[in-house]
């Protein structure tokens, strides 16, 4: 079929009824491989993966601090963990 008949083809579908192609429903025929990787993804929730060892709080920093993380970009909360724990290192008593 040249794109010609095709798009004479899409243009003879009545407004009201979807086209059938090649005698099957597009709503018909299973989904492709690609179709379901791009569904399940689509589906999937966003946030944390199940499992993480990370728990949501609230904590006050002084307004320079949270700037200065915040400049650095995406990540930020990332870094602001890692000092604290890189801190914990160098402090806990032994």
């Amino acid at each position: 079929m040249t794109l010609d008949e095709v798009i004479a083809a899409v243009r003879a579908i009545p407004p009201e009824n979807h086209y059938v192609w090649d005698g099957q429903d597009e709503d018909d025929r299973p989904m492709t491989a690609e179709e379901k990787k791009a569904a399940l993804a689509a589906i999937r929730k966003p946030g944390r993966p199940k499992g993480s060892a990370k728990t949501t709080t609230t904590i006050r920093l002084d307004d320079e601090v949270l700037e200065a993380f915040r400049a650095t970009g995406k990540g930020w909360q990332t870094r602001v963990n890692d000092v604290l724990k890189e801190w914990l290192a160098t402090h806990q008593e032994r």
